[in-house]
């Protein structure tokens, strides 16, 4: 069934649109009050994240505040490790940690793509979700890219020091570390098409630590993983491939050829010049800094109006931040970004 409010489909297709579609990367979260409440009812991140009845509720959150052109699913890129045995928690205020991470050659070894029955919470939220949204709007499903993945498997835990382990690995074992991403690129192609087969409108792919690579082993280790991942889903549905690799246009021509329906653009890349150039094959989605939205309203209208203005008139452009929304964001200004990104789109 096709959603009510289809901008974002369009979009990413590539097609025409009345205004510019806006949805944004962790849109709900530790920001609005209303999440807090569930978070804390729920007693844990990974509680919260492992009931399908509270993953809607959150889920649809930000979309009773603003006027959102798609929800995205309430979850996190490390389920997939969590359910290979590596055993995922949240310290509070910490991020992230495994109980067992890949730091031996038997471990590694022994890593294999796991029984999606133990990810079912995540296809049964994405089942709820959908009849949820009564087709209002699309819903994006996602994963970690293979690499992304990688490194906290490694790793164990978020990097101070940019993943030097992972990097280590990559030029001293090779050949382990390409193991770790074969196996993740089989299972997250198996995850996301479940996620497509439970009701997902959209995938999207997030390489957050690719762009810690130089550009051979970026190639080896993260963009070819994904475009595997990319050819496995067999265009089932649009796909978004984020990549947070700078403003290189080697690196953004190279995720443009990847096989994604988009390419979402982290803050520090120019939009105007990356619509001149990969936007002509493909959609593109940003990239305002977080940041912004923790000034004031004024300048984040005025930051909106000016990324409205360098995405051009030209279809394929999907509205969104260069990264994710941070806690300590204004419900209000998000409000104000929305209406102003609707606004400034339609006068174009």
């Amino acid at each position: 069934m096709v959603p009510a409010n289809d901008l974002l489909l369009r979009a990413l297709r590539r097609e025409p649109v009345t205004h510019v579609p806006v949805w944004l990367m962790r849109q709900a979260g530790r920001y609005l009050p209303e999440y807090n409440v569930v978070r804390r009812k729920a007693g844990s991140f990974m509680a919260l994240a492992t009931s399908p009845a509270l993953a809607t509720e959150v889920t649809l959150q930000p979309l009773s505040r603003f006027p959102l052109d798609a929800a995205i699913l309430f979850s996190d890129i490390l389920t997939i490790p969590d359910a290979m045995g590596l055993g995922l928690s949240f310290a509070e205020g910490e991020g992230p940690r495994f109980a067992h991470p890949l730091r031996d050659e038997a471990a590694i070894a022994r890593l294999a793509v796991p029984d999606l029955a133990r990810l079912r919470y995540v296809f049964d939220a994405v089942a709820e979700i959908k009849r949820a949204l009564h087709g209002r709007v699309p819903l994006i499903g996602f994963a970690g890219s293979p690499f992304t993945l990688a490194a906290y498997m490694i790793e164990g835990r978020g990097s101070d020091d940019g993943f030097a382990m992972v990097r280590r690995m990559a030029y001293a074992r090779p050949d382990l570390l390409m193991h770790i991403v074969d196996v993740n690129a089989a299972a997250v192609t198996a995850y996301l098409r479940a996620q497509i087969d439970a009701g997902a409108d959209v995938v999207m792919l997030f390489d957050t630590w690719g762009g810690l690579l130089p550009a051979q082993a970026f190639q080896r280790f993260s963009l070819e993983p994904m475009r595997r991942v990319l050819a496995g889903l067999q265009r089932a549905v649009p796909t978004i491939v984020f990549s947070k690799c700078g403003d290189s246009d080697a690196r953004l021509a190279a995720l443009a050829a990847s096989g994604a329906s988009c390419v979402g653009l982290d803050w520090t890349v120019d939009l105007a010049r990356a619509r001149a150039g990969i936007g002509t094959t493909v959609a593109l989605q940003g990239n305002l800094d977080p940041a912004v939205l923790t000034a004031d309203v004024e300048t984040v209208v005025r930051e909106a109006r000016a990324l409205v203005d360098a995405a051009g008139a030209a279809p394929g452009y999907v509205f969104n931040l260069g990264h994710g929304i941070v806690p300590q964001t204004p419900p209000d200004h998000v409000a104000a970004l929305v209406a102003a990104v609707h606004d400034a789109s339609r006068q174009k």
